[in-house]
């Protein structure tokens, strides 16, 4: 296996990572925190019934039966993660309807809910452990770098459809919460290693040890290089990449009712791409990630029905993006948070908090691309406010919220909502909602100047951002249904239809004779409309074999003049699982999915491009040797030698994903 590390400043970073690390610890521990988190049970060992009533946070940020939330939520446990033979966080989201994961080379993904995917896509809020990974560049997700060990994650919940009102901004058609196990889950030694095509070679290790009889803390380490993807006349694309990262974790119950919680990673990620710059020019770059995040979570439990938490981290990362031909930058925010749980009687429960935020950048000089000013300062001030009311005790609940914003883009921002569950009966929930959500300008639409097509004849054609751009606005209306039968399978239905305003679109400035440069500019041009459905169902048709159906219909439609030249996702995507134990000890996994026609567009030359629908199937299959000691097979993309799955809007090379095959050890000790 082949990890390099070139950055000269990594080291520094390493060391401010753990200055941090120093820091936290010693101030959190002299303070008081909340209720030890209790232990979840394995998630492996649960059965149908008992996965049906896993409780959910990412809903309310109160726990709460599954099926009781009044929203469309799909969990992604541990085992789904394991099974499938997944090795990063964008493979694990495939699993969840309404989840639209479209990749574009071997470090660049695509990843939406409910449509308008792209590499740039910006309406998915993203958070690790309660900690945003959201970027004010493009007011996305930089995916590449996003990655945890995925045997320490507890689970996935993956929300359809607005959070606005308790995440905030961003939070448009959907919020994905990727939640760790507790270092007291995680006791004593792991080890991970494995290789094969396109996962050339990787290798992951965690440790935890208990300090005393109520602090747990453990370690991490990971890296891995993965193989370079192919051209459509299936050449090497030189996409190929290696990245590091290590963190920790410690969890510590100070008292009775007081807990903390400390973590913190740090990464490097080498990425190779080939580009076609603005000239139509091939190049080879290369480009380097690196980052650190520190975060401190303190709980206090008042009372059985009262709780209040409060959380800090800090974040920094410096990226290339497309080597020095788009944008170097670099960026640091501070982000505090309290958050208030309590009842006012037994039928009205109140939640409410507080949040502040400070996003510093900057942006250094690029060969086709100009951030004026190229340093910035942000701050974010929030608050919300949610009151859940038992209309009809045990049946009927009503939910209303709304969050409040300031920021120094729009000013004030008010995100509202209103959500009724009604228990129809004891295995039958019906839902429903109506939110509105907004997406914050990005640095990029208020400040960017880049070169998307340089054209000897005229000259270069240039996208300009626009001070004057707006948020953009949702309007969403959800309907839901969830039943369970008889304890061996359950089905969960979600219909939405959401109305859009003020989407980003461009108009044409002018083409400038002594500069020789034709502008067009960000503005709020464009509306659509989207409304769909999204199903699941869960069979545990024998002990020993379990079905995991999902299918989700989508339908876009724009209403702006440029229509036939925007991004439209899959209007059908389609996933069965089936998880077999045909004999103790061995486990076999057979993941088919169809993937419905999408267009993508190539802004250099302003054209729309069709991906074809496809098909993949991934088989793995495992053996547990021992006690301690688990091998596995994993075969990937199985039914075709290679397929395009989308492509970048700007610059890079278009690839499609080949076959691959890889093998694995896991060693508990």
């Amino acid at each position: 296996m082949k990890i390099i590390i070139k950055n000269k400043h990594y080291i520094r970073e390493i060391a401010c990572f753990f200055c941090f690390v120093i820091l936290s610890i010693n101030t959190t521990l002299s303070v008081a925190a909340d209720r030890y988190l209790a232990e979840d049970e394995d998630i492996f060992e649960l059965s149908l019934q008992e996965l049906l009533n896993v409780r959910v946070t990412s809903v309310s940020k109160k726990s709460q039966r599954l099926v009781e939330a009044a929203s469309a939520i799909y969990v992604i446990s541990n085992d789904d993660i394991k099974r499938t033979g997944v090795t990063s966080i964008p493979e694990a989201l495939r699993l969840a309807p309404g989840i639209n994961v479209a990749r574009i080379s071997a470090h660049k993904w695509a990843i939406s809910s409910r449509g308008f995917n792209g590499s740039f896509a910006n309406k998915l809020l993203v958070l690790i452990d309660g900690r945003s990974v959201y970027t004010t560049s493009f007011s996305g997700v930089y995916w590449d770098t996003q990655d945890v060990m995925l045997e320490d994650v507890d689970r996935i919940e993956v929300i359809r459809g607005p959070g606005a009102t308790v995440w905030g901004a961003n939070a448009v058609n959907g919020v994905i919460n990727i939640i760790s196990k507790t270092a007291k889950q995680t006791q004593g030694g792991l080890l991970v290693a494995g290789g094969g095509t396109e996962e050339e070679g990787f290798a992951s290790m965690r440790y935890g040890v208990e300090i005393n009889d109520s602090s747990y803390v453990r370690l991490y380490i990971k890296g891995g290089a993965k193989g370079e993807f192919k051209t459509e006349e299936g050449e090497n694309s030189g996409d190929d990449w290696s990245n590091f990262q290590g963190g920790f974790r410690l969890d510590s119950k100070l008292t009775a009712k007081d807990t903390v919680t400390i973590q913190g990673d740090s990464y490097h990620t080498d990425e190779n791409l080939t580009i076609t710059s603005p000239d139509f020019m091939s190049k080879n770059e290369s480009a380097e990630n690196a980052g650190w995040n520190i975060l401190t979570r303190l709980n206090h439990e008042i009372s059985n029905t009262a709780n209040y938490s409060l959380q800090f981290y800090y974040d920094h990362y410096q990226r290339d993006e497309l080597g020095d031909v788009i944008a170097k930058m670099r960026s640091d925010i501070l982000d505090i948070e309290f958050n208030n749980h309590f009842a006012l009687s037994d039928r009205q429960k109140i939640i409410w908090g507080l949040g502040y935020r400070y996003m510093k950048d900057h942006f250094f000089e690029a060969e086709f691309s100009d951030i004026s000013p190229d340093s910035r300062n942000d701050q974010l001030f929030s608050a919300f406010v949610q009151d859940e009311i038992a209309v009809i005790k045990d049946k009927l609940i009503l939910t209303l919220g709304s969050k409040f914003e300031h920021n120094d883009y729009t000013g004030v921002e008010i995100q509202p909502t209103a959500r009724l569950m009604w228990k129809v009966a004891d295995n039958q929930h019906l839902w429903g909602a109506v939110s509105r959500a907004v997406r914050t300008p990005s640095r990029a639409e208020h400040n960017v100047s880049v070169v998307v097509q340089i054209d000897p004849r005229i000259g270069a054609i240039t996208v300009e951002g626009d001070n004057s751009f707006q948020s953009e606005e949702l309007i969403a209306y959800e309907l839901g249904y969830r039943y369970e039968f008889n304890n061996v399978a359950s089905l969960d239905v979600a219909m939405f239809y959401h109305d859009y305003d003020r989407l980003v679109g461009t108009r044409i400035g002018g083409y400038n004779p002594n500069t020789g440069i034709i502008s067009t500019f960000f503005d709020n041009s464009s509306e659509a409309e989207t409304y769909g459905i999204e199903t699941s169902l869960k069979w545990a048709m024998m002990d020993w074999w379990r079905w995991d159906v999902n299918y989700s219909f989508l339908k876009t439609q724009y209403h702006t003049s440029d229509e036939h030249q925007q991004s439209i996702s899959p209007n059908h995507q389609f996933s069965i699982r089936s998880s077999i134990t045909p004999i103790k000890d061995i486990n076999l996994d057979v993941w088919f999915r169809y993937i419905g026609k999408d267009q993508g567009i190539n802004a250099q030359s302003n054209e729309e491009h069709v991906i074809d629908d496809y098909t993949t199937l991934d088989i793995r299959a495992a053996w547990q040797l021992n006690k301690a000691v688990e091998l596995s097979l994993t075969g990937q993309n199985l039914l075709d030698k290679q397929h395009l799955e989308y492509m970048q809007e700007t610059y890079t090379q278009q690839t499609e994903v080949p076959r691959g095959f890889y093998g694995k050890v896991v060693w508990q000790f």
